[in-house]
């Protein structure tokens, strides 16, 4: 595997913003069926206000996804991907693409080297923030992706831009935040098993001089970074996809949806959707990272070429 090569003159932070909005949407695009699969079956048993006994069991991934195909059909798969993609533009751009800056924020002046610390409090600042800024298109994603099992009479929007309308109109600007608090836990956990343990990773690899600054090394540092985050955020996952899905007023809020989860399921419900979350997590790590090294990196050597 070859790739482009580091230039002389690292990215800008403007470069790293745009290479990753566009590496997130990029993954997004080849994994988007894994994380349509994992919703399914985290909110597979869920108690529903009203009670409903829902037709359809899933069954593992490959179960979730050839039931869906035959039952909904292949389009099914990318339901809410225009959500998505709005998602990652904001999303990635900030939580990724502003890492390192952000990390130069909290590294003392004069030090050589970054340390845990600051790497674990940037890591938290860029997913708090990147949150506060996307959730909107996180709500409008997960609703698409649970509701494709209905009929068309039965769902509740019609497109993306009347999910943003309705959202707001019945619920209040607050529902297009619905979840926002266990979505920054989450993703202040995804940040640190994922971000930072792939800057470990990677930084680790090329002072062992095991590899060099390029697709393999990136290849491999994402893989392990998509596993520690998905052990780590597996828990609060779930809990954000049910009670961003739920109806008005089936939880009083995040904590009592967790209460609902563990009396229903136990200490197992927290990590339904495994399997399909390590998949999607896993993958659209290795894509994502390999994706925006390369693109930062040829943004920074077009420069040149433009000015």
């Amino acid at each position: 595997m070859v790739g482009l090569k580091p230039p002389e003159v690292p990215p800008t932070a403007a470069m790293k913003f745009v290479s990753a909005g566009m590496a997130g949407c990029i993954a997004d695009l080849c994994t988007f069926p894994l994380d349509t699969a994992k919703v399914r079956l985290q909110i597979q048993g869920e108690v529903t206000i009203p009670r409903t006994v829902s037709s359809v069991e899933y069954r593992g991934v490959l179960g979730t996804l050839s039931t869906m195909v035959r039952t909904e059909g292949a389009r099914s798969l990318y339901s809410g991907l225009v959500a998505g993609l709005q998602r990652q533009m904001s999303f990635a751009s900030i939580r990724i693409g502003l890492y390192d800056s952000v990390k130069q924020l909290y590294t003392p002046k004069g030090a050589e080297n970054t340390g845990m610390g600051a790497r674990l409090l940037a890591g938290c600042t860029t997913g708090a923030v990147a949150v506060a800024c996307a959730q909107p298109t996180d709500v409008v994603k997960v609703r698409f992706q649970a509701s494709g099992a209905l009929t068309d009479s039965a769902r509740r929007y019609s497109g993306t831009v009347d999910a943003y309308r309705t959202i707001a109109r019945e619920e209040g600007i607050r529902g297009l935040w619905r979840g926002t608090l266990p979505n920054i836990a989450r993703n202040a956990i995804i940040n640190c098993g994922e971000l930072v343990t792939y800057d470990l990773l990677k930084d680790a690899l090329l002072r062992a001089h095991l590899m060099t600054d390029n697709v393999p090394c990136h290849f491999v540092a994402a893989f392990g970074a998509g596993f520690c985050a998905t052990v780590v955020a597996s828990p609060v996952d779930v809990v954000k996809t049910r009670y961003m899905n739920a109806s008005p007023g089936q939880y009083r809020n995040a904590l009592s949806c967790l209460l609902a989860l563990l009396l229903q399921d136990g200490p197992a419900g927290l990590y339904k959707g495994f399997v399909p979350s390590f998949l999607r997590l896993g993958s659209w790590n290795v894509v994502m990272f390999v994706s925006y090294e390369q693109l930062q990196r040829a943004l920074a050597l077009a420069r040149p070429a433009v000015a």
